[in-house]
């Protein structure tokens, strides 16, 4: 099969989200969940057209000369096969000679689909050969790194399936659900599943509010609003019940580095969202929260921010009562 060259306006990476059937697709990344997604979706798509093909599973670390040329040869029962090959990140030199050949001409009836975690550059060669490939799919599995992404991986999901969710309720989400991503994926279909078709912060909060991460979230809300006494009963509270106060802290400082960043901007909230690396919506929030601080509040917060996170981590005799003081200065500038 000839292959074409993606022009350079062409980004290299397809989206896992919208992965359609080829001869040979590239999952590139670490995330397990996008690329066990991706290949759900592939696999649907290609069972649809053939649904009495075979699945074949071939690991390119043991991979041994001539195996890709039987697994993709017609067997007893079927002629069509999806071949689904891992541990391209360990793959033998013998796998990465015969896919490349077979690259040159697949075989009709065949899909096959290849998954490489990204931790090295092994086989940089056949990486670069999908880069530049317009035939055949680079796509891309990272893992959601920042708040932003996560933000907009939880929209999305919400928008594939036709439903809504407040932009409050995204926010808590997130953090009741940390950083794995399966995890965030299993709680936006629960709501989705369970709840009416728009998803409210109270509705998050009635599922996930036992956790540390939303007890942070809304002591950041608190504080962030001039709530003092609000801010003091979810705090005291929340270290009665044996939240652990350090994640608190995480959360506060996350929150006024949002506003430390837009504090003062003016201007179009998409273009500074793309300059800041945040959502529109984040901007927007923080600039609002900006207007109740001055340049001097901000730096004093800092301030006491560091100080109550040294205190926290054994620098301090009573850090708890240094935690309480933090919020209140916070919650009163």
């Amino acid at each position: 099969m000839a292959r074409k060259s993606r022009s350079s306006s062409t980004s290299s990476a397809l989206s896992w989200r919208s992965v359609q059937l080829a001869p040979v697709t590239l999952l590139w990344g670490s995330e397990e969940y996008f690329i066990s997604r991706a290949k759900t979706r592939i696999r649907a798509q290609f069972m649809e057209r053939y649904p009495e093909a075979d699945r074949v599973e071939i690991s390119a670390k043991d991979y041994r000369r001539g195996e890709l040329a039987a697994a993709s040869s017609p067997s007893l029962f079927s002629t069509s096969k999806i071949i689904e090959v891992d541990q391209l990140s360990s793959m033998s030199e013998d796998f990465l000679h015969d896919v490349m050949d077979y690259l040159q001409r697949p075989e009709q009836h065949i899909a096959m689909v290849l998954s490489h975690n990204a931790s090295n550059s092994r086989g940089k060669k056949l990486v670069d050969f999908f880069r530049s490939s317009e035939s055949f799919p680079f796509v891309e599995c990272k893992p959601l790194k920042t708040d932003r992404e996560k933000l907009e991986f939880v929209s999305q999901e919400f928008k594939d399936h036709r439903k809504t969710i407040d932009a409050k309720a995204i926010q808590l989400l997130v953090a009741a659900t940390g950083a794995d991503t399966a995890e965030l994926a299993s709680a936006c279909s629960q709501l989705m599943s369970d709840a009416p078709d728009v998803v409210t912060e109270e509705l998050v909060h009635q599922y996930y509010g036992g956790r540390t991460e939303v007890t942070a979230f809304k002591v950041s809300d608190a504080v962030v609003s001039g709530n003092s006494r609000l801010a003091l009963t979810l705090l005291r509270h929340a270290l009665a019940t044996g939240v652990d106060p350090i994640p608190l802290v995480g959360a506060l400082a996350a929150r006024m580095r949002h506003i430390a960043k837009v504090y003062g901007s003016r201007g179009n909230t998409t273009v500074l969202a793309s300059e800041l690396k945040m959502a529109p919506w984040q901007v927007e929030q923080a600039q609002r929260d900006s207007r109740r601080f001055s340049e001097q509040d901000l730096a004093e917060i800092f301030r006491v921010l560091a100080e109550v996170d040294a205190q926290l981590k054994g620098e301090g005799t009573d850090p708890l009562f240094a935690l309480e003081k933090a919020i209140l200065t916070m919650s009163r500038s």
